[in-house]
């Protein structure tokens, strides 16, 4: 198989984990939800998880990670994260690890990790096999320009969209939760998700998802609001858009 199979098992402030498949491997992005969760997604999708061979993790936050000790226990897959974030986890970790620098290989595949700008430390990923290519980038306040070269051009990009920034601030949270989202160390919002979409997607862009959403500060039907009142400003062709959620599964997206 020379192409790339994406599914978001799920995404939100409750949890988070993708599926990729490759010619090589099958993994996971983070495994915020409980196991049997993550168990029973890849299952709906045709995937015994027993053939997950490796997941990478972005932070140690709970909702990346909850599920990290008992399917690491179970299924024993190769867990991939930077050495910093694995002293936060050294404790959950049940099986065989790696620490990442900036990039590597497994055999044909090529992930090449970002640091994201977040109230811990924390990651995206771009990954990139025969040609095909899907970036990961959730959980940031802002994306440095130094890293739009690496993040322009892909295939399928799974991109934090959090919040609308007029719910957020007339909501219920408290100023300081609504500072600590909005600032750089925080959360993208709809606009800043769009606005560097903008930037990045090309003719080769095949599909965004919009992630992380915030159940209380935002609705599906603002960002994709957002997106297209922003591709419309600047007079952009908008790629496909889907909008990933807490308790249900994408679609398999083959790249």
């Amino acid at each position: 198989m020379d192409n790339m199979k994406v599914c978001v098992l799920a995404s939100g402030s409750k949890g988070n984990c993708v599926y990729v498949e490759t010619s090589t491997h099958h993994l996971l992005i983070d495994i915020g939800t409980t196991s049997l969760h993550i168990e029973k997604k890849l299952r709906e999708i045709g995937v015994d998880p027993h053939n997950i061979d490796s997941i990478f993790i972005t932070h140690a936050h709970v909702d990346h990670i909850s599920g990290l000790r008992v399917f690491t226990k179970k299924y024993k897959p190769t867990v991939y994260l930077k050495e910093s974030i694995y002293k936060e986890l050294s404790n959950t970790i049940m099986g065989p690890y790696e620490w990442i620098e900036e990039d590597l290989y497994l055999d044909s595949l090529h992930i090449d990790s970002i640091f994201t700008s977040h109230d811990t430390e924390s990651v995206g990923y771009i990954l990139e096999e025969n040609g095909k290519s899907i970036v990961y980038m959730t959980d940031t306040g802002y994306i440095p320009e130094k890293n739009f070269s690496k993040l322009k051009g892909k295939n399928i990009y799974i991109m934090e969209s959090n919040h609308d920034m007029e719910m957020l601030l007339h909501g219920k949270y408290p100023y300081h939760l609504q500072q600590r989202i909005l600032g750089d160390y925080g959360h993208l919002s709809n606009k800043q998700s769009a606005i560097y979409m903008k930037e990045f997607a090309t003719d080769n862009t095949k599909g965004i998802i919009l992630a992380h959403l915030s159940h209380e500060n935002n609705t599906e039907e603002k960002a994709l609001e957002t997106y297209h009142s922003v591709f419309s400003k600047y007079h952009l062709p908008m790629p496909e858009i889907m909008i990933a959620k807490q308790d249900e599964k994408t679609e398999v997206i083959e790249v």
